[in-house]
């Protein structure tokens, strides 16, 4: 009997991958996407039920400030620059979303329609999940309904922190904290290489391109080389040092 139950599980699974291109690795990085924490992989593919896995090419338009907000992302793989244009035209960046990052659900319980625009700026494969699905699971689901408190609660904090950032941290420091968190090493040298072009990573600080640039020139102080996308860090505890040792000026 308990082969039979696993037999049927890896069929449903398998047949839940045809239908909405959610693999099992896909489903297993959900699983620690605050959205989605504490459920079992079970419980994630009938939550997905109705949802898919789409891929969109680099400078795909998502959605338009006023389009109905009929549903909302995680970001699988890629980059989305979230963005609204002011009256003479000029694009404000609002936020930039990278691999883990749920965007759009907001605008659901909101207006109902999206308050910004959303462009790809790398190509990439975004899960989509529907506002009606969203609402149905938000009623029969008491776990996804804490979860998504939980991850607005969580997204109005990191507005917050982002914010503390900007006032008590030198940009120099936000782009050396930055850099930190692009690193898969804790301590020692890193080399990587920049995500997305350095005037949205600026956007995504909250400074202008050219004080990225002397941001990343001052950072040459403590063994942080750069040419163009790639860049080599010496010291990681160094580094982390100098964010945590207060205001350096760019």
């Amino acid at each position: 009997m308990e082969n039979a139950n696993m037999g049927q599980m890896t069929k449903d699974a398998g047949d839940f991958e045809l239908r909405t291109g959610i693999t099992r690795e896909d489903i297993r990085r959900l699983g620690q996407v605050y959205l989605f924490a504490g459920l079992v992989p079970e419980d994630l593919r009938k939550l997905l039920a109705t949802s898919s896995i789409r891929r969109y090419p680099d400078h795909t338009t998502l959605f338009m400030e006023g389009d109905p907000a009929d549903r909302f992302f995680v970001v699988m793989d890629g980059w989305v620059k979230l963005f609204r244009l002011s009256e003479n035209g000029q694009e404000v960046v609002i936020s930039v979303s990278s691999p883990g990052e749920s965007f759009a659900e907001a605008a659901i319980f909101d207006s109902n329609t999206f308050p910004v625009s959303a462009v790809a700026i790398t190509d990439v494969r975004l899960l989509v999940i529907s506002a009606e699905s969203l609402m149905r699971q938000l009623r029969e689901n008491m776990d996804f309904t804490f979860n998504m408190l939980a991850t607005m609660s969580r997204q109005m904090r990191r507005n917050v922190t982002k914010l503390h950032q900007m006032c008590s941290m030198s940009s120099t420091e936000r782009l050396a904290d930055f850099l930190i968190g692009l690193s898969s090493s804790h301590n020692g040298t890193a080399r990587i290489t920049l995500p997305l072009d350095k005037s949205l990573i600026a956007a995504r600080l909250g400074m202008q391109p050219e004080t990225f640039s002397r941001a990343l020139a001052k950072l040459k102080t403590v063994g942080v080389q750069s040419v163009g996308h790639d860049v080599e860090i010496k010291d990681l505890n160094a580094l982390r040092a100098m964010v945590n040792s207060g205001p350096l000026s760019c």
